[in-house]
């Protein structure tokens, strides 16, 4: 029998029961933090049923994350080596410049920036004046921008916090140790992990032939009129109706999650896909259900 890590073990023993309930909110606070992102629409909360779902199926070459975001699940799958490569596909620059810059051996430099940098409004306010010099730079920016900004909202329009969690202002979500520590074991696997800025749908259009790559796909919410993705994301514009149309033709399995809205439901029968709801918590601590959208279910309980 194969060894399994510990950090596996965990994940195995709290969310992998013979029936895995999705009606079940997971604990986010139980689950991995790999993340150096504070993600609007992250998906901590669906790790360990990412996790099943990779572990129902032969080990992939490829797992390929098309709108990687916090990427979340793809540091997962390349912590536990759920599969042999990781590909990240982020159209937004300033996101691809965090995961260029900690894989592309600058780790050292973001960590040691955020360990120096003094946050207070003023210096946020000057250091993020200005266009960045260089890739490292605006990385640095990015975080700085991600950590003291409402929600960890970079697309325009998004301000500097001003009371912050428990009234400690901007620095309520700046952890200057935790996100070294972060970066640090990332750089750790930047032999498993590829970054590739642009655009998602045109990966899984290059790779729709391959059988040995999977797939999981977290678009922006702004489908059947949901209009948050466009306050949310720098990059919010989806064909939505294309993205289902090249999913449909993958070779390789896939997981989708989306907001559970009529319009999503119509485009996942269209396409004879499977779906079912999952229980999660937002960020305002508000018991919800997404939908979750797979070629078969098989993996979670009927």
């Amino acid at each position: 029998m194969a060894r399994i890590s510990a950090r596996e073990e965990v994940y195995q023993q709290t969310f992998w029961p013979e029936q895995p309930d999705l009606e079940r909110v997971v604990n986010v606070s139980s689950v991995a933090q790999l993340s150096p992102f504070r993600y609007p629409g992250g998906k901590t909360w669906l790790v360990p049923r990412s996790i099943r779902w990779l572990k129902s199926q032969t080990k992939p070459a490829e797992f390929i994350e098309p709108f990687a975001g916090g990427a979340i699940t793809g540091l997962t799958v390349a912590d536990l080596q759920l599969a042999d490569h990781v590909t990240l596909v982020e159209k937004d620059e300033q996101v691809a410049s965090v995961w260029r810059t900690i894989l592309g051996g600058g780790a050292d430099w973001l960590a040691n920036e955020i360990m120096e940098f003094d946050v207070t409004k003023e210096n946020v306010e000057c250091r993020l004046n200005g266009t960045a010099s260089s890739d490292r730079e605006l990385a640095f920016r990015t975080i700085l921008k991600n950590r003291t900004f409402h929600g960890g909202i970079l697309a325009p329009g998004s301000s500097v916090l001003k009371h912050g969690e428990n009234g400690k202002g901007i620095r309520s979500r700046w952890y200057p140790e935790t996100l070294r520590n972060r970066i640090l074991k990332i750089a750790t696997l930047a032999d498993r992990i590829s970054i590739v800025e642009g655009d998602g749908i045109e990966v899984m259009k290059r790779n729709a032939d391959r059988d040995d790559a999977v797939y999981f796909i977290d678009p922006p919410y702004t489908a059947a009129g949901k209009k948050a993705g466009s306050r949310l994301y720098t990059h919010s514009q989806l064909d939505h109706q294309a993205l289902f149309e090249v999913t449909s033709q993958l070779k390789g399995d896939f997981l989708m999650t989306y907001d559970d809205a009529e319009g999503v439901r119509e485009l996942a029968e269209r396409h004879s896909f499977t779906t079912r709801t999952v229980a999660m918590r937002n960020t305002h601590l508000t018991e919800m259900t997404e939908l979750l959208i797979g070629r078969n279910l098989n993996w979670v309980n009927p």
